[in-house]
């Protein structure tokens, strides 16, 4: 053992050795090498900015027949028999639910979205709902072709 004298304090430092190698290389036999973690690299591939943002919806018009058009759906759906006041037969069963608004979807290519399904609770929902016209534009497009002050310019080219 080696003795060093240290601020007025022996201390004693040794190494402790089992069969010749020190107790570091001993303990380090029995414990497992960690392998690198190797990241899978993934190809990205490079797609063009685009010019312009995608839009979210089609444009839809309501035609002029819709009524007409629905009541002949709920016909066929809900059976020929119909009350008078049959915009406010309930959506309840929804069965009947999705076969009438699929007739629909398919018939004027506007689909109801998933989000605003619930809110239809009567046949006076889905004609309320198939009256709104969408336009296609988007807000930015609107702004560009609103008024602008003349120190704002929008330019999709850039």
């Amino acid at each position: 053992m080696a003795a060093r004298y240290l601020s007025g304090i022996t201390r004693r430092v040794s190494l402790w050795t089992v069969s010749g190698t020190p107790r570091r290389e001993f303990w380090s036999r029995f414990r497992k090498e960690k392998e690198p973690v190797v990241a899978e690299t993934v190809e990205e591939k490079k797609e063009p900015i685009l010019v312009c943002p995608p839009l979210r919806s089609q444009a839809y018009t309501p035609p002029e027949d819709l009524q007409s058009r629905l009541e002949s759906y709920v016909k066929e759906v809900f059976g020929s028999s119909l009350p008078s006041n049959w915009q406010d037969i309930s959506l309840e069963d929804s069965r009947l639910k999705f076969n009438l608004l699929a007739h629909l979807a398919d018939d004027l290519g506007h689909v109801v979205p998933n989000s605003r399904l619930h809110q239809m609770c009567r046949v006076r929902d889905v004609l309320d709902f198939y009256n709104v016209p969408i336009q296609d534009r988007s807000k930015f497009d609107e702004l560009s072709a609103s008024n602008l002050p003349p120190n704002l310019k929008i330019t999709w080219s850039y």
